[in-house]
C-alpha cells in the first residue's frame, strides 16, 4: 500500500487517538509506503521529520507538487524534479508579472518552483491565470483566499502519478487522502481516495461522482483509518482490528483527557552517560494514579514543563511510555532554570503559598513576577488549545495553573475544563489580600467543575467568588456522613455544588485524595516488611516511638511540635528513657531559600533538648533531614506507636493515611493517629485523636492521651480508620472526581486500540 496524504487537516488532523493508531499502523507495517503530499515548502516539513511520534515519510511531494524528494535523504528525485524545474520561469518573473494586480498579496514563505499569494477577491483569479499563462504557468485557488502559481501541468496529482510510476507501484495499491480543494488533483489520477471528515465543502462537491472515493465521517487521521477499513485491498491485512477501534473512540462518552500538572509521571536519570526517562521512584502517590487513566488505551495528552537551556526553546512531543500507554503523549513546555525559579520557587512560594495557608505575615508581592506567572500560564493554555481534541476533557491541577482556565476558555470554548485544588483554599478575608484576586477567581470561574479536598474549602471559594462577582448558589448537599460537621474546626454542615455567574454555571465538589492501599498491601504480602518492622521495634528496646514525618515547611508546624515535646519531658519525668520522637523532615526542592530559617530553628531546638535530656542509652529526639524511600518510611509507620501529625495548616495530609494503611496490615497491636484539627483529613478520619497545633497545652495533653489509650481502644480506632482509608483510596478519588465533574462523560472501561498482534 502507498498512502499519499495531505498534512494539515488530514494526516496531522483529527483526534489524538486516531493519529496514534494510524502512525503506529504505518510504523509497524513495512509494506506501507508513506508519501507526504502537501502545499508546504520543504523547509516547513523538515521539523516534522524530527518528531519521534510522526512516522518518517518515504517520499515528500511539497510545494503543491513542484518539489519531489526522498523522505530519508531529502535529496530530490532527479529524474522527476528536472522536468518540473525546466518549466519554471522563476520567482522574480512571476512577481514582476503580477505586481500591478490589486488585491493580491505575496506570501513570504519558504518554497521552491512556486509562488503563493493571498487573494482578497475571487474575481481576480482569472486575471492572474491569464497573466501567468504567458509564463507557461497555471494557478491553483483554494479555501477562498489562497492562490498558488506553479509550472503548467504540475500539481499534487501529476507529481504523485509520476512518483507512483517511478516506484513501480500499481495504481490500485494507492490511497490518496486530503481535505481541501488544494488536494483535488490527487483524486483525478485513478487512485482510491478518501475525503476526510470536516473537509472543505468545495472538495466534496468537486469529487462528487468520482469512482473509488470514500467520504469519511471521521476527521483527519481517523478518516484515513476509515478508508483503510473500507477498501478491501487495504483492510485484509493492514487494517486488521481497526474497525472496532475507530468506532469505539467515536463514542462521545470516551473523550480525550488532557492532564495539566507541574511535572510529568517520569523522572530523568543519567544511565551510562545517556539521559533516560524512568517511572517515578515511588509507585505510590498521585502521578501513577493520574497516569492509570490512560492504561486502557485512552487517548491522552499530559502537559507539564521540562527545564531547557535557552529561553524560548521548543520541545517536541514524546511518548511517555509507548508500551504501557500507547496513546498518551507528553506535550512539553520548555522553561529555563531562571523561569522555573521565578514562576515556581520564588513567586508561587512567596505570594501564593503563605496566602493559601494564612501566613499573611510572610507574604511578598512582586508584580513583575506576577506578569511572569501569567505568561507561563498562557503558554500552558496555548499548548492545550493547539493540541487538544475537539470536546476533550482538560484536568488541571493546583494553584500553579490558576490563570490557565481563563486563557483556555477563550482559545477553545469547546473544551470541558476541570480543576482540582490540592492545597487549602483560604477564607475570603485571607485570599483577598492578593492584588490579583479578581483575575484569579475570574479565571477559575471559566471552569466547568472545580474540585477541592473538603467542603470547607468549597465554601471558602464560594465566599471569595461572591465577594468579587455576582454569584448565586444554585444547589447544595449535606456534608454528612462522608464528612464530619460541627465536631471539628474545619467542619461544615452543607456544601454548595453549583453556582451561577453572569456567564456560566460552575459545578463544585469535595473529593479528598486517597492513597494506593493496594500497593502497600502488596509490599506486605511476602512477610519481609513485617520482619523489618519487628527488627526496628526490637531496636527500640521497649521504648515508645512517636513518629513525625513531614516536608520541611513552616505550615507543617515542626517547631511547635518539638517545643510541645520538650514541655512534655519537662512536666513528665516518667517519660524519660521510655519515649523517642523520630522526626523525619523531607528537605524542600533546591533553591527554596524561604525554608532556611525554619531549618536552623528546628536544628537549634532539637540540639538544645537532646543536650539537656539525653544519656548514653537514650536520645529523646532523632531528627532526619533527608528524603527517605517510600518502602523505608513504611517500616517507620509500622514500628511507630503514635503518628504525631500536627500541621498548622494542611490541604489534606497523606502521611496520616499512609500510617493508617500500614497499621492496617498488622495483626498485632495497633498504633494511634494524633492529627491536627487544621489538616483537611481531620474532617474525614473520624477515629483519630484531634489536637490544636496552635495550643502547646493541647499538643502536650493529646500526646499523653494517645500514650495512655488502652490496647482495645487503639485497635478499634485503627480498624475503623483502616476501613475508611482502604475504601476511599486513590482510585476512588480519581474516579469520583471524574464522576462529579463530568457525569457519564468519562468512562473507565478499556478503550479499543489497534491490536499489534
Amino acid at each position: 500500500m502507498l498512502l499519499a496524504t495531505d498534512l494539515d487537516g488530514t494526516f496531522l488532523g483529527g483526534k489524538s487517538i486516531h493519529k496514534q493508531q494510524l502512525y503506529r499502523l504505518i510504523s509497524q507495517n513495512r509494506d506501507v509506503l508513506l508519501v507526504f503530499v502537501t502545499g508546504r515548502g520543504l523547509e516547513s516539513v523538515i521539523p516534522l521529520l524530527n518528531d519521534p511520534i510522526i512516522p518518517n515519510p518515504d517520499y515528500i511531494i511539497c510545494d503543491v507538487g513542484a518539489t519531489i524528494v526522498d523522505g530519508n535523504t531529502l535529496e530530490p528525485i532527479d529524474s522527476l524534479q528536472a522536468g518540473i524545474e525546466k518549466n519554471w520561469p522563476g520567482r522574480l518573473k512571476v512577481i514582476e508579472t503580477l505586481k500591478n494586480v490589486p488585491g493580491l498579496t505575496y506570501q513570504e514563505v519558504p518554497q521552491q518552483r512556486r509562488c503563493s499569494f493571498f487573494v482578497e477577491e475571487p474575481d481576480i483569479v482569472e486575471t492572474v491565470a491569464g497573466l501567468v499563462a504567458d509564463l507557461d504557468c497555471e494557478v491553483i485557488y483554494s479555501a477562498g483566499k489562497y492562490l498558488d502559481v506553479i509550472p503548467r501541468g504540475v500539481n499534487k496529482g501529476s507529481s504523485l502519478t509520476e512518483l507512483v510510476s517511478y516506484l513501480g507501484v500499481d495504481a490500485s495499491d494507492v490511497l490518496a487522502a486530503g481535505d481541501t480543494l488544494n488536494d483535488l488533483a490527487m483524486y483525478n489520477c485513478g487512485f482510491k481516495g478518501v475525503v476526510v471528515g470536516n473537509a472543505e465543502a468545495k472538495l466534496v462537491e468537486a469529487t462528487a461522482g468520482l469512482k473509488d472515493i470514500l467520504y469519511a465521517d471521521t476527521a483527519g487521521a481517523g478518516g484515513i483509518l476509515e478508508a483503510i477499513i473500507h477498501f478491501p485491498e487495504f483492510s485484509g491485512s493492514i487494517g486488521k482490528n481497526l474497525s472496532h477501534a475507530v468506532q469505539a473512540d467515536n463514542n462521545v462518552s470516551n473523550p480525550q483527557i488532557v492532564m495539566m500538572y507541574h511535572r510529568f509521571p517520569y523522572e530523568k536519570v543519567t544511565i551510562d552517560g545517556k539521559v533516560e526517562r524512568v517511572p517515578p521512584s515511588s509507585p505510590n502517590g498521585i502521578l501513577p494514579t493520574l497516569q492509570s487513566f490512560f492504561s486502557n488505551g485512552r487517548s491522552g495528552l499530559w502537559i507539564a514543563w521540562e527545564v531547557v537551556d535557552h529561553e524560548g526553546e521548543q520541545l517536541r512531543n514524546i511518548y511517555i511510555d509507548k508500551d504501557k500507554y500507547p496513546n498518551l503523549i507528553a506535550s512539553r513546555i520548555g522553561l529555563t532554570n531562571t523561569e522555573v525559579s521565578i514562576y515556581y520557587k520564588s513567586f508561587a512560594k512567596e505570594a501564593f503559598w503563605p496566602t493559601i495557608f494564612a501566613f499573611v505575615d510572610k507574604v511578598q508581592f512582586n508584580h513583575d513576577h506576577w506578569n511572569h506567572f501569567v505568561e507561563i500560564n498562557r503558554r500552558f493554555a496555548q499548548k492545550a488549545a493547539e493540541q487538544a481534541d475537539i470536546g476533550a476533557v482538560v484536568w488541571m491541577h493546583d494553584y500553579n495553573l490558576w490563570m490557565v482556565p481563563g486563557f483556555l476558555r477563550k482559545l477553545r470554548p469547546d473544551l470541558k475544563i476541570a480543576f482540582f485544588h490540592h492545597t487549602v483554599f483560604p477564607a475570603a478575608n485571607t485570599f483577598n489580600i492578593l492584588p490579583w484576586r479578581r483575575e484569579i477567581v475570574g479565571s477559575l470561574l471559566q471552569c466547568d467543575y472545580i474540585g477541592f479536598h473538603i467542603p470547607r474549602y468549597v465554601e471558602n471559594f464560594v465566599d471569595v467568588a461572591r465577594s468579587l462577582f455576582p454569584v448565586e448558589a444554585i444547589e447544595s448537599v449535606n456534608c454528612a456522613p462522608r464528612f464530619m460537621t460541627y465536631s471539628t474546626a474545619m467542619g461544615i454542615d452543607k456544601m454548595t455544588t453549583l453556582i451561577e455567574t453572569e456567564q456560566r454555571r460552575v459545578k463544585l465538589g469535595a473529593a479528598p485524595v486517597g492513597i494506593n492501599v493496594e500497593y502497600i498491601k502488596e509490599l506486605f504480602r511476602d512477610g519481609s516488611m513485617a520482619e523489618k518492622i519487628a527488627d526496628m521495634k526490637r531496636q527500640l528496646n521497649g521504648k515508645k516511638m512517636v513518629l513525625s514525618a513531614e516536608r520541611l515547611d513552616y505550615v507543617k508546624g515542626p517547631l511547635e511540635k518539638i517545643l510541645a515535646f520538650e514541655q512534655s519531658l519537662e512536666d513528665h519525668p516518667e517519660l524519660h528513657g521510655n519515649i523517642e520522637l523520630v522526626n523525619i523532615c523531607t528537605p524542600p526542592a533546591k533553591g527554596m531559600k524561604i525554608y532556611d530559617n525554619i531549618k536552623l530553628e528546628l536544628e537549634s531546638a532539637v540540639g538544645r533538648i537532646n543536650g539537656k535530656y539525653s544519656n548514653l542509652n537514650w536520645t529523646p529526639i532523632r531528627l532526619f533531614f533527608r528524603s527517605i524511600p517510600f518502602e523505608e518510611i513504611l517500616v517507620y509507620y509500622g514500628a511507630a506507636d503514635i503518628a504525631w501529625i500536627t500541621p498548622l495548616r494542611d490541604g489534606l495530609n497523606l502521611v496520616a493515611k499512609e500510617y493508617v494503611a500500614v497499621q492496617g496490615q498488622s495483626e498485632g497491636d495497633k498504633g494511634v493517629l494524633l492529627l491536627s484539627e487544621f489538616a483537611g483529613a481531620a474532617v474525614e478520619l473520624s477515629y483519630v485523636i484531634l489536637t490544636n497545633p496552635y495550643d502547646p497545652k493541647a499538643l502536650k495533653e493529646n500526646l499523653l492521651q494517645a500514650l495512655s489509650l488502652s490496647r482495645e481502644e487503639k485497635n478499634l480506632r485503627m480498624e475503623r480508620l483502616y476501613e475508611q482509608v482502604a475504601h476511599y483510596d486513590i482510585n476512588y478519588w480519581a474516579e469520583d472526581f471524574m464522576r462529579q465533574a463530568f457525569p457519564g462523560k468519562v468512562v473507565t472501561e478499556p478503550a479499543a486500540i489497534y491490536d499489534e498482534d
